[in-house]
Order: structure tokens, then sequence, then C-alpha cells
């Protein structure tokens, strides 16, 4: 299964949600977990190439994660065929995806994870707080997925 999370620029929320999923799929392999989950990023609005934002390299390096690599995509058709699950950060980039051929897999992280179907803070422009809240958000969000999707009578999944 392939797992795709969708922001408008790729440079803050959708990478950091990328390693945040990365890492904690790592740590449930680790014990035991099915292990056949990959994950990607995209923006709706992304400049290819760009990197992570500062705020975005400082909180997941507070965290242990390395977005230095992190360049940015630009969601496509081709991405979008490509993944099981789309992980949208608000209802624009959820329109998008659908627009893009995903619909029916494509949907709200906050709706798929938490059930509360709101739009993940966007941290761009803001100051290390702020990153560190979003941080937080998509913490618990994408640990709400995963539990979905890696519960032992997974029906829930897409």
């Amino acid at each position: 299964m392939h797992l795709l999370f969708i922001c408008t620029g790729n440079t803050c929320r959708s990478p950091l949600a990328e390693a945040i999923a990365r890492n904690r799929l790592a740590q449930r392999a680790a014990r035991g977990a099915r292990a056949d989950i990959t994950v990607g990023s995209a923006g709706t609005s992304a400049w290819p190439g760009a990197p992570a934002s500062d705020g975005a390299l400082l909180v997941a390096l507070e965290h242990g994660v390395d977005l230095g690599a992190h360049r940015a995509r630009q969601l496509s058709p081709e991405l979008v065929a490509g993944a099981d699950l789309l992980l949208a950060m608000g209802p624009h980039h959820l329109e998008r995806a659908d627009a893009l051929g995903g619909a029916g897999r494509a949907h709200l992280l906050t709706a798929f994870g938490s059930g509360e179907g709101r739009p993940v803070s966007d941290p761009f422009g803001g100051d290390l707080a702020v990153y560190r809240a979003t941080y937080a958000e998509l913490e618990q969000e994408i640990d709400a997925v995963l539990d979905r999707l890696l519960a032992p009578d997974s029906r829930t999944a897409p």
C-alpha cells in the first residue's frame, strides 16, 4: 500500500507527514507490524525541487528526522494513480486530488485519522512554535491513520 500526503507547496506539512509516517512505520515494523506500506508527498502548487522550509527542517531535526534531502514534487495524475490512499491537509488539496483521479481514495488526513475532518494547521511563515504545534498535530493524526490501517481487522482501510 502506498500513502501520499498532499499539501500546497510540499515544503512544510506533507514532507513532515511523510517523515513522521515513515518513522512510525519503521517503529511498528520493528514490533512485528506489517511492513508493506510506503509513503510519499506532493504539493498542489509545489515548486518542483524546492527544499523543505527552514521551520520544517528545524522541527524535524528536533525529533531526530532529517528533511535535508527532501525536494518538493508537484501533484500529478501519475502520483495520484500510484497511490492507494491520498491524505490531504485541507479541502482544496482534497479537491485537487479528486480532480486528478483520486476520487474514492482521497481523504482529509484528519477525517481518515481522528475523524474530525478539519484542515491541518499550515505553519508556513510562522515561527518555530507554530511548526512544533503542526508537527504534534501531524503525529497524532498519523498515529490514528496507522492504527486504522494496521488494525488486525482492517476493513476500514481503503
